[in-house]
Formats: C-alpha cells, structure tokens, sequence
C-alpha cells in the first residue's frame, strides 16, 4: 500500500498480521520491557519489516534501536520510517545517497476521536476540511489530515533534530491524492545545526496519500539535495 505513494528508490515491507517468526534483537527487548503484549506485537513485527527492508537494499539484519526523541536508529547511510496501526505494520528505507529523509503513517480509516480533531488541527485547516467534505464525504479527512501531520513530524525531525507541534504544521490536503506542509517556524528561533544532511532549516514539504482497505496512508520522501555528500 505505501510503496505506492513512496518514490521506487524507497524499500517497503508490509505485513497485515504479526509473523510467527518475528524476534526482537539484542537491544530491543529493553524498550518494551514493560509494555503491554499488543505494543509488543506491532513493535517486533514494525523492525521484522524494517530488517526485510533494510535487506532489499542489501544491508544485513540489525537491531532497531530508539534514539533521541524514540526516532529509529538506522545503519550508516540509511534514512527510514516505520508505522503500526490495529491490523497494518510497515517500514521504508532508502540509502541516504538517494533521498534526504523519509517520512510515513498508517491509520485506520474511520474519525479521530472525540476531542482529538480540535487539538491537532488549524482553523484554516478546518476550514478546508468542511470544504472537502462536501465533495467527498466517504474520506475521513480529519484522520488523513492527522497522518499527514505524523508523517511530516517524521520526515522533518531527522533532518533537524528539532521538536514540531501539530499547531506547526499548516497542511493543504488536496483530493488527488497528495498535500503540502507549510512549516510555521517563528523567524526569529535560531537555525540549529542540520544532523540530517540539509544545508537549510526546510519550510515546508510535499507528500502523497492513499486510502484502501479500510486504512489511510501518508509519505513523504525529501530528496538529497545538490552537492550534499551522502553520509
């Protein structure tokens, strides 16, 4: 499903259920030590996903560390993203060479719940929101625009190392499938030093959504810019 939304220098693993097989690696167990056995689950079989990936781009198996903010450790020269939702676990990679960072989520297709909406949304965004409901009433936009903004924080903090609130994030969905991030970074916040490779704080993003069997999906993929050595 999100391959579909992802540029081809992006592997994708999917899994619809949680594989017999699927093991935690040395490391991991201590991050959900103390979780419930559902969270166990999606975890382990998120990073089964995230090492099948990682071997298409011929990288071998590794443990799936948590770093700062609990973003996933990736091998040298890798940029991904992982997603679990009831029913839907996923992962994508992409060597550095060929894409600056790679942001994505899954959610099921159905409202956010009471309450959520009003805290995670703009006015303008609202505002848009009632427009698209009127031309297509069978999406559940206030659950696309909730993806949207969990892919963006996603894509946006390895490249900054750098907190992003839903209230800074102005998203534009559009009905054919894809959507744009305004950043609202206030001017006068220092330019911090970039981690991820980008030679400037980004303003803003481009990304891709997908609804199919009963889930909504959201990507964005940030291409390497000119002149950056892969790392």
């Amino acid at each position: 499903m999100i391959e579909k939304i992802l540029p081809p220098q992006v592997a994708v693993v999917e899994a619809l259920s949680d594989p017999v097989d699927a093991a935690l690696f040395p490391g991991e167990e201590e991050l959900i030590r103390n979780s419930v056995e559902s969270r166990r689950k999606e975890f382990t079989t998120a990073r089964w996903c995230a090492r099948r990936a990682l071997g298409v781009l011929g990288f071998a198996p590794v443990p799936i560390l948590k770093g700062e903010r609990g973003a996933p450790i990736w091998p040298e020269g890798v940029v991904g993203s992982m997603t679990h939702c009831a029913g839907y676990r996923a992962a994508a990679v992409a060597r550095r060479a060929d894409l600056l960072s790679v942001g994505m989520d899954a959610e099921p297709h159905e409202p956010l719940p009471d309450g959520v909406h009003e805290t995670i949304a703009l006015p303008a965004e609202q505002q848009r929101e009632r427009e698209l409901r009127r031309t297509a009433p069978e999406i559940c936009w206030d659950r696309l625009l909730f993806s949207a903004k969990e892919s963006v924080y996603k894509v946006w903090f390895p490249l900054t190392h750098r907190w992003l609130g839903f209230e800074q994030a102005d998203i534009v969905l559009h009905s054919n499938g894809t959507f744009t991030a305004d950043l609202l970074i206030p001017a006068t916040d220092p330019d911090p030093a970039l981690p991820g490779g980008a030679t400037s704080t980004p303003t803003g993003f481009r990304g891709r959504w997908l609804v199919a069997d009963g889930l909504v999906a959201t990507a964005i993929a940030v291409e390497n810019e000119p002149d950056t050595p892969a790392r």
